[in-house]
């Protein structure tokens, strides 16, 4: 407890650090007063119907990554979502078109014009979704009112829109004064807002069917702590491969001729297969006017909890784990860079020899990770057929848990690294934090 007190009062004496924290915490103030603000047109005492029927499936995996503005019918119901559906989109034209990649190697110019056709492209993504999300609202006539009618469809589907780009600005705001990856952040938040709720209706469930129902939920809770430190195991695991460089002498100095090791991540793609598999899977909700209830294709596409969902989406995360590495992750090039700097590997020819070697290791600790990263898919599904609640079984895995987990992370190690530069002691005495790789313009922190 005196080392936690003692870190805060250093993380309060830097005032550059007091000023960011202050700033992210109004800036998301700003965020959840906005998702309590309904729609023009609707009758908020009337929308209570519209919790119970995002409650389940991928709709209720969506209400969550918005922190209940889904349900709520609020001018932030589509949150940040398409902001993020259209960086992902441009960040795999950067690695697939050259021409857009020769842009954004421009620098500071060509790095603002991708992020201006980003914000364009979210504007078209978003106006998609708010036509989608009016038919939804308009299945649920109780909740909207008559004499409104007439400006409804305009007025959501602009409103939606506007509070799309606010939100996006909030996070840019966050980014940019604030503490941390302001995208990253703002997901958090909203998936944290839902937990209390979560929490107490798992507890009210289990109370409820008495017969050790509360023992039932402290397993249920140890279980949970199981998977985010085995989470924060999987962010931050490495495989390191020996690595000696040759001794160099220039004048009468000597250089290298220590060993040295490279670091491949386990997780190189981190939290990026289950973002792509999960847009696919969004697909058939947003075709089908985010009607998932009832026996049509897209209720039976989306109800994470069937095996066949299961199945496919365990396939397309580990899929999407070994070509989005393959992107983003070149041997040829390491191989190089290691020749260039008189590097070698033990018992490993330079070039080709190299790169194949280095490749060969990242296939090889690439496939665990991706059938963790299918595993923690899927836990969600599983944890509700098991008897936990929709709501908390949403915290045993998936997207949700792997965002918090590396969004904590990250915004740890950016604190800790402040108060290193100043001479302070770091958070964790056993070692500094490791924060996840970025995975998307605007969406992971470090």
């Amino acid at each position: 407890m005196k080392k936690f007190i003692k870190t805060f009062k250093n993380i309060w004496s830097i005032e550059e650090l007091r000023s960011k924290i202050v700033t992210t915490l109004l800036l998301l103030l700003v965020f959840r007063i906005g998702a309590h603000i309904v729609l023009p047109g609707i009758d908020p005492n009337k929308i209570s119907t519209l919790d119970s029927s995002t409650k389940n499936g991928m709709l209720g995996l969506l209400d969550a990554f918005v922190g209940g503005a889904f349900h709520r019918a609020s001018i932030f119901a589509l949150g940040i979502m398409p902001y993020i559906s259209a960086s992902i989109f441009m960040q795999l034209m950067t690695i697939l078109v050259p021409q857009i990649s020769k842009i954004q190697k421009e620098g500071d110019s060509g790095r603002k014009k991708i992020n201006q056709w980003t914000r364009y492209l979210t504007v078209i993504v978003t106006a998609f979704q708010a036509a989608a999300y009016i038919g939804f609202l308009r299945t649920y006539k109780d909740a909207l009112l008559p004499s409104y009618g007439a400006f409804f469809w305009v007025s959501t589907v602009v409103l939606l829109t506007v509070g799309t780009l606010f939100v996006m600005w909030l996070g840019e705001k966050i980014t940019d004064k604030g503490l941390g990856n302001g995208t990253s952040i703002i997901i958090m938040v909203g998936i944290l807002a839902r937990l209390p709720e979560a929490f107490m209706q798992e507890f009210y469930a289990k109370q409820a069917r008495g017969g050790g129902g509360l023992l039932i939920f402290l397993v249920e809770i140890a279980i949970l702590i199981a998977i985010i430190l085995g989470l924060i195991i999987l962010v931050q695991g490495v495989r390191k491969i020996p690595v000696n460089y040759a001794k160099q002498i220039v004048g009468n100095r000597q250089f290298g001729g220590a060993r040295q090791f490279l670091p491949l991540k386990v997780n190189a793609a981190g939290v990026m297969p289950i973002i792509f598999a999960q847009a696919i899977m969004f697909l058939p909700t947003i075709f089908a006017g985010f009607q998932t209830t009832g026996k049509s294709w897209a209720g039976y596409f989306t109800d994470h909890t069937n095996f066949i969902y299961m199945l496919i989406y365990s396939v397309m995360v580990i899929a999407f784990t070994f070509l989005y590495t393959a992107l983003i992750f070149n041997p040829k090039q390491m191989a190089d860079d290691l020749k260039r700097s008189n590097g070698f590997i033990p018992g490993v020819k330079p070039g080709q020899p190299t790169a194949d070697y280095i490749g060969t290791i990242m296939d090889r600790i690439t496939l665990p990770g991706a059938v963790l990263l299918a595993v923690v898919g899927i836990l969600p599904g599983i944890a509700q057929r098991m008897g936990v609640t929709q709501a908390f079984a949403t915290f045993f895995g998936g997207t949700s848990l792997l965002i918090m987990v590396g969004v904590v992370l990250d915004t740890l190690q950016q604190i800790e690294t402040q108060l290193l530069m100043r001479q302070y002691d770091g958070l964790m005495s056993s070692g500094r934090i490791q924060g996840r790789q970025t995975v998307a313009p605007g969406i992971t922190g470090s």
